[in-house]
C-alpha cells in the first residue's frame, strides 16, 4: 500500500477507546535529511462537520413524533413526557415543542391536563411513512443479506445488527417484521447465550460492491488507455476508489504517483472470505478499505460511529489499527468529532452537506423536516406536495 502521511505518536489502543483522538491528529510530512518532520493537523471538512450539526434537530423531532404516534390517543400528556425520555431530556423536548408549532400542537388547560399532538399538516405527512417503509423493505432485505455476506462466516450477532438498525433503516421490531418474514434468506440461532443471524443462501448476484456498481461504461473504456492521474488523485479503473482530498491539502508529485500505483492495484472482493488473505499483503490492506467502504454504503446516510464500526471488527476482519487506516485514506473517509460520538463518513456520498442518493425513508424524512423550514426536499414535486397539505 502506498505511504500516506503517517500519524504522529499514535495510540495503539482499540478503536472504542480512541474516539477522543479524532479531533486533533498530527500528520508527519516527508522532508530532507537533517530536518525535523513537519507536523500538520488533520484537515477538517466544514461541510461534513455541518452534516452532523444538521442531524441533531431532525433526530429530536422525529423521535418525539414516534413517541406521540405510539400513544393510543396519538397525543401525549406533557406530564408523561418525563416517563418517555427521562427528566434530563424532558426539557430539551419541551423546547422542541415550543419552537416548532408547525409540527407540534399543544392543547388542553382549564381543567384538562395539557397534552401535545401533531398538527394536521404533520399528520398528513406522517401518514406517508407507511408507504416509505413499504418501499424500503426490499432494500432492507437486500442490504441485510449483503451485510451478512461481508462477515467471515455469513453470520452476525443480533445485537450487532441492532446497534446499527437505525442507520440501516430497519424498524424497531425488525426481528419479527423483517427477519422472521423471510425464512428463505435468514435464520436465527443461539450460540453460547448469544443470538446470531445466519444467511441461509449465498447469492452471487449480490456480491457486487457499491463502488463496482457506480463504474460507468465510459470509465471502463478509459481503462485500456494510458491516463495520467489528475491532481485530485482520481483514476479511471476497475480497482480505483473515488477520492476527495480536503481543501488545503496539496499533494506533491511523488505522493500522487504513490496514489496512482495504489489506485491501479488489484485487490480481492470484500465478499470473499477474509481468512483466505494475509493481513500484511498490500492487496489485503486495500481490500480492508473496500470492506469499510461497503459497510458505510449499506447505511442510509453513509456514515457510522466509531463504536459501530468497531462492533464489526472480528466478524469482518477490520484493520487492527482502524483509526490509522481511516486517516491514511482521508480521500475516501472523513472522521468527525461533531455530535455526541465520533463518526466516520463516506466522502463521495455527499455533495457539500447534501446526501447525493436518498432512499425512500430519507426522502420521507426530508418532507417532514420541510415543515420547520429545512429546505431539503429532493425535488420540486415534493415542495409542491407540501404546499397542498
Amino acid at each position: 500500500m502506498y505511504r500516506l502521511q503517517k500519524p504522529f505518536a499514535m495510540n495503539k489502543t482499540r478503536e472504542s477507546n480512541i474516539s477522543s483522538c479524532y479531533s486533533r491528529i498530527q500528520i508527519m510530512h516527508k522532508t530532507t535529511a537533517g530536518r525535523k518532520p513537519k507536523k500538520k493537523i488533520y484537515h477538517r471538512v466544514q461541510e461534513l462537520d455541518r452534516v452532523m450539526d444538521l442531524h441533531k434537530k431532525p433526530s429530536l423531532i422525529l423521535q418525539l413524533k414516534s413517541i406521540i404516534q405510539s400513544q393510543k390517543t396519538t397525543s401525549l400528556l406533557l406530564r408523561d413526557l418525563e416517563k418517555e425520555v427521562g427528566f434530563v431530556h424532558k426539557w430539551t423536548y419541551m423546547a422542541v415543542i415550543e419552537r416548532y408549532p408547525t409540527v407540534f400542537r399543544v392543547f388542553g388547560g382549564q381543567g384538562s391536563p395539557p397534552a401535545v399532538t401533531l398538527t394536521e399538516k404533520a399528520k398528513k405527512i406522517a401518514f406517508l411513512e407507511s408507504e416509505a417503509r413499504a418501499e424500503m423493505e426490499p432494500i432492507l432485505v437486500r442490504n441485510l443479506r449483503k451485510l451478512l455476506m461481508l462477515s467471515v462466516d455469513c453470520k452476525l450477532p443480533l445485537k450487532t445488527i441492532d446497534l446499527i438498525s437505525d442507520e440501516l433503516g430497519l424498524p424497531h421490531d425488525f426481528k419479527n417484521c423483517v427477519i422472521l418474514k423471510y425464512p428463505e434468506f435468514f435464520r436465527l440461532d443461539e450460540m453460547n447465550g448469544r443470538e446470531f443471524l445466519h444467511l441461509e443462501n449465498w447469492d452471487s448476484s449480490l456480491a457486487v460492491t457499491a463502488r463496482e456498481e457506480r463504474l460507468s461504461s465510459q470509465e471502463l473504456m478509459l481503462i485500456t488507455k494510458r491516463v495520467r492521474i489528475s491532481k485530485d488523485g482520481n483514476f479511471p479503473g476497475p480497482f480505483a476508489f473515488q477520492l476527495r482530498f480536503p481543501v488545503g491539502f496539496r499533494p506533491n508529485v511523488s505522493y500522487l504517483e504513490e496514489v496512482e500505483r495504489w489506485q491501479k492495484m488489484e485487490f480481492p472482493s470484500p465478499y470473499l472470505n477474509a481468512r483466505r488473505f494475509e493481513v500484511s499483503d498490500p492487496k489485503s490492506r486495500k481490500r480492508a478499505v473496500a470492506v469499510l467502504h461497503e459497510l458505510l454504503s449499506l447505511t442510509m446516510e453513509k456514515r457510522l460511529t466509531s463504536a459501530q464500526l468497531d462492533a464489526f471488527h472480528s466478524e469482518c476482519r477490520l484493520p487492527s489499527r482502524l483509526l490509522l487506516c481511516l486517516i491514511k485514506h482521508h480521500g475516501v473517509f472523513y472522521v468527525t468529532n461533531k455530535g455526541v460520538k465520533s463518526t466516520v463518513i463516506l466522502k463521495e456520498a455527499y455533495d457539500g452537506t447534501t446526501l447525493v442518493h436518498k432512499c425512500p425513508l430519507i426522502e420521507y424524512r426530508d418532507k417532514f423536516m420541510a415543515l420547520i423550514g429545512r429546505n431539503e426536499c429532493s425535488s420540486c414535486n415534493e415542495a409542491k406536495i407540501l404546499e397542498k397539505l
